[in-house]
Order: C-alpha cells, then sequence, then structure tokens
C-alpha cells in the first residue's frame, strides 16, 4: 500500500472499507458510513518560512470539514448552536502528518462520523492532496454535546437521525481509503 488514492469520489460517498464501526443494519446508519468532502487551497498565511503548513491548520482544516458535513447531512451548525442551544465542544484531537502541505496546494478535506453516543461524537478526517491523490494527514476529534454555559447535554432528538448511535469500533485515526 503506498498511500495514493486513484479516484477522489463526488460527494458524499459511501466508504466501504472498514465496516467494523458500523454494524447496524438500518437505512439511517448509511448516514455515518457517508463522508464529504471539502476542497481547500493553502493559502501564504498558513505556511511557515519554507512554505510548509503550519500543523495547527490542520485542525482549523477539520472544523471546516465538520462544519460541512453538517450541511451535506441537511442542517445547519450555526443553527444547531442558536435555535437549539447545543454546542458540539472539542475533548480531545489528534493528527498524523504523513507529507507535507505546501501554499497553494489544493486539498481535499474528507470528513466523516466515526462513531456517536447520547452525548458524544467522534468525526475522522483524511486530508488529501487533490494532484497527487497522497494522504498528507488524518486524524479524529472527539466531542461533547454541551449547552452555551459548557454544560454536557443530551444531542436533541431532532439531530438523532444525522447522529445515530455508534460505538467506535476503530482502532486508527482519520476515515479509511480504498487503495486500487
Amino acid at each position: 500500500m503506498d498511500g495514493t488514492l486513484t479516484a477522489l469520489p463526488a460527494q458524499p460517498r459511501i466508504d466501504t472499507v472498514d465496516q467494523r464501526a458500523f454494524r447496524a443494519p438500518s437505512a439511517i446508519s448509511q448516514i455515518i458510513m457517508e463522508y464529504t468532502e471539502t476542497t481547500i487551497r493553502v493559502r501564504y498565511a498558513e505556511t511557515d518560512q519554507m512554505g510548509v503548513v503550519y500543523h495547527g491548520n490542520y485542525f482549523t482544516w477539520f472544523e471546516v470539514g465538520r462544519v460541512d458535513l453538517c450541511r451535506q447531512l441537511g442542517f445547519e451548525y450555526k443553527k444547531m448552536e442558536a435555535e437549539d442551544d447545543s454546542f458540539i465542544v472539542v475533548a480531545d484531537a489528534h493528527c498524523r502528518f504523513k507529507r507535507p502541505a505546501r501554499f497553494d496546494d489544493l486539498l481535499v478535506v474528507r470528513t466523516k462520523i466515526l462513531a456517536s453516543q447520547r452525548r458524544t461524537v467522534k468525526f475522522g478526517y483524511e486530508i488529501v492532496h487533490q494532484e497527487s491523490r497522497e494522504v498528507l494527514a488524518t486524524g479524529d476529534t472527539l466531542h461533547v454535546f454541551c449547552d452555551r454555559h459548557g454544560r454536557p447535554k443530551s444531542l436533541p432528538e431532532k439531530y438523532r437521525k444525522y447522529f445515530p448511535a455508534q460505538k467506535d469500533g476503530s482502532h486508527s485515526h482519520g476515515p479509511k481509503h480504498t487503495h486500487s
């Protein structure tokens, strides 16, 4: 396995490689297997003097991917906060850097839901170089649903279809990808 992808899929797509985390047979569980793709161009301000992306920017791109995933699923995270007093607070974050991203690169941020429970959700990510198809970084973030005062709360009923209860069965960081 050389870490390259043969093609970038259209949005959204079912990722069928690692099914361990997705054992529920219901149709609603299909939502949790989808991933979205968001294209980002590396800005000069995101790089160091050598033109390499500063590591903290990957976490910003993970956030961009999360917000886009919510939108692709059919709701706006901004409205979830404003209308339902429900915030997705980061409790744990990981990123594994495999190759550097550089100024002006076009990158694809792949985001998916790895697991969710009544009060938590775990997202997985891949940062892929659009032209070379190389996976530059993988990661995951664990979030707690909270109110505006930072107190943990259960996910409101109207969002549960987007975050169906699934325990995390994966032992690696980031979404799996297909090698051809």
